[in-house]
């Protein structure tokens, strides 16, 4: 059986102490943060080092300079490249589709005409959704086709070419939408 002790100064504690057994006081607010912020160091370091070392097994970084770059021998001048220049080109197997833009009637069915005779296959002629377009653009879908677009717009005076693909759905590989800047 346990044994009574007379009461001491021992067993009366002051209110301000706050300790809870022997010697234990409790634990100071806001204190778990920083196990978090030393976590949170720790997950950037790592994976700062990680992407560094996937850029040095890659070859993204390098520390023996680039080719191109000034060498301890000598001041080495990078040479230009040229830019491919594009040549207009006729390709019957081509399909171009002629879109008016305009009020005047029978103005897309003039530019069909005028390029079945420059040597291209005309799929279809209508009327575009808008009247009122002032510049005649002819529009291509696939990057292959630039030469194309810029001889169809050789063929029709002051018509210009664009790379969209609003047309490509219509199953043309070229699509003239003429203005009323056309004066064929």
């Amino acid at each position: 059986m346990a044994e009574k002790y007379p009461r001491d100064r021992f067993d009366d504690i002051p209110d301000g102490l706050q300790r809870v057994g022997a010697h234990r006081a409790p634990r100071p607010k806001g204190r778990g943060w920083i196990a978090v912020g030393w976590a949170a160091f720790a997950v950037v370091v790592l994976v700062a080092a990680g992407i560094f070392g996937l850029s040095l097994v890659s070859g993204s970084i390098s520390f023996h300079g680039s080719p191109n770059s000034p060498s301890a021998s000598g001041t080495h001048t990078p040479t230009p490249t040229p830019t491919p220049t594009i040549v207009p080109t006729v390709d019957p197997s081509l399909t171009v589709n002629v879109l008016n833009g305009t009020t005047t009637s029978g103005l897309g069915g003039k530019v069909g005409d005028t390029l079945t005779k420059a040597g291209w296959k005309i799929g279809a002629v209508a009327n575009a959704d808008k009247q009122d377009l002032t510049q005649t653009i002819v529009y291509y879908s696939d990057a292959k086709n630039q030469a194309a677009a810029l001889g169809v717009a050789q063929s029709l005076p002051g018509a210009t070419i664009a790379l969209t693909q609003d047309f490509a759905a219509s199953g043309a590989d070229l699509t003239v939408v003429v203005g009323s800047d056309y004066t064929g």
